[in-house]
């Protein structure tokens, strides 16, 4: 193919992957708010506010996970390479999904009181703050930082930001999608199982979506280290035919 020829097909290859990427940009929000609908209807014995936002929160873990098995399956499934691109909508889309959660915590349940947000009350007799949540407020600090490498993961989702940053730069920051997860899942697990263990607080029936959200995270755990010891069991085989090659 000369130059001309190349010169008159990357107009139409460009039009293609922008039309591909539009496709899934649609697809994943029809999907989250589907989900949100759903996880609406799951904990609607819950007060407006915070059946929202545990339908916003449900939601985004979910995408976040599915984010996380993509990125590890094509290691163990070569025909899921396919899915690879998904990557970063659904990516994109949980950090929103979390983001209008958190607007609604702050908004409903703090008041927009970031002292609150940490576990801390107003003791009228004493006329100051004073924790009296303490996993509520170590939960909140977790999802906090969470939610600012969320941001981050967003704010460089795009082939522009590959291009700003260099290949490696980016790929660096695109490795903290690991911390990310993590803290989302121990923020999570929190408010599943422990946050109502309270003695001085009513304990309301259990959340279904416990067992769920177990079974989700150890899926996740599996897949990626089930991943790991397949490229490592590849590279070490790699690595043994070089050196019978040079024997």
């Amino acid at each position: 193919m000369n130059r001309a020829e190349h010169a008159q097909k990357e107009p139409t290859r460009l039009t293609s992957i922008r039309g591909r990427t539009a496709t899934r940009h649609v697809v994943v929000v029809i999907t989250a708010a589907i989900l949100v609908y759903v996880f609406a209807l799951v904990h609607g014995q819950w007060s407006p506010m915070h059946r929202w936002n545990r339908a916003f929160a449900d939601a985004s873990v979910l995408l976040l996970g599915l984010t996380m098995t993509l990125g590890a399956a094509p290691r163990l499934f070569r025909a899921t390479a396919k899915l690879l691109p998904w990557r970063r909508e659904l990516g994109i889309y949980s950090v929103l999904l979390a983001v209008v959660h958190t607007v609604i915590i702050l908004d409903g349940w703090v008041e927009w009181n970031l002292v609150r947000l940490f576990g801390f009350e107003f003791h009228p007799n004493d006329l100051e703050y004073v924790m009296v949540q303490h996993g509520f407020g170590f939960a909140n600090a977790i999802g906090i930082l969470a939610l600012g490498i969320g941001l981050i993961l967003l704010l460089t989702s795009s082939d522009r930001a590959v291009r700003a940053l260099g290949s490696a730069s980016w790929k660096a920051v695109q490795m903290t999608a690991r911390v990310f997860w993590a803290l989302v899942v121990a923020h999570t697990a929190y408010f599943l199982y422990a946050h109502f263990l309270s003695f001085h607080r009513a304990t309301p029936d259990p959340n279904p979506l416990q067992l769920p959200f177990a079974i989700m995270v150890v899926a996740v755990l599996a897949v990626r280290t089930a991943a790991l010891v397949t490229t490592i069991g590849r590279r070490s085989g790699e690595g043994d035919k070089r050196s019978g090659a040079r024997m």
